[in-house]
């Protein structure tokens, strides 16, 4: 009897299309100007700790939304938004860690169940862009720079629309927005990777 991963992965085959390369390529000269919203199911920021200096911590986040306008001829021009789901989508190794960073010590999620960031600012440097921004977290806004950059550009096979994503880079200190939790034992410091995709509206 077929496991039902095996049957999944069947069934999945039969749905996909085939293609004979990936769709994405990181040519620039495949993005079209517009706006674009969040891929949700694609979109997602790690983020990690050192716990203790005798280990790294990682987690995730997913995007619940969010939108972006981008040109790719004056970069500068181009804004994002993304909204991000802390409460229903904080996932990390441990059951018991989890609940630990959705009470009040950390995330308080039952008053504050997600997070967003707005840019305010893109400056192309080359062969990336700076990206500022204000951070949402706990009800504290802050600034914050990202690094990013292009990932790749193209039409998604299953549903024929025009894709975009970029990766971005940077860090926070988690006490700048009422995380302090546990300090200098754990990292104030926390370093944040986004993985963003967009689909043309």
């Amino acid at each position: 009897m077929r496991t039902p991963l095996i049957l999944a992965a069947a069934l999945f085959a039969v749905a996909a299309p085939t293609v004979a390369q990936m769709p994405g390529a990181p040519d620039k000269a495949r993005v079209t100007a517009g706006a674009y919203t969040v891929d949700t199911a694609h979109t997602q920021v790690h983020w990690r700790v050192n716990h203790m200096g005798f280990s790294m911590l990682d987690g995730l986040f997913g995007a619940t939304g969010g939108s972006a306008t981008i040109d790719p001829k004056n970069p500068a021009a181009s804004k994002v938004a993304i909204d991000f789901d802390i409460a229903k989508s904080l996932t990390v190794t441990s059951p018991q860690f989890a609940e630990h960073l959705k009470s009040k010590d950390f995330f308080d999620v039952a008053n504050n169940p997600g997070a967003k960031f707005v840019s305010t600012r893109i400056q192309p440097m080359g062969d990336h862009w700076m990206m500022n921004g204000n951070l949402t977290i706990k009800g504290q806004t802050k600034p914050v720079q990202l690094t990013v950059r292009f990932m790749g550009a193209g039409q998604n096979p299953m549903d024929k629309k025009k894709n975009v994503g970029f990766t971005a880079t940077g860090s926070i200190n988690r006490s700048d927005f009422g995380l302090g939790y546990a300090t200098p034992v754990v990292s104030d410091k926390v370093d944040l990777t986004i993985n963003a995709a967009f689909v043309a509206a």
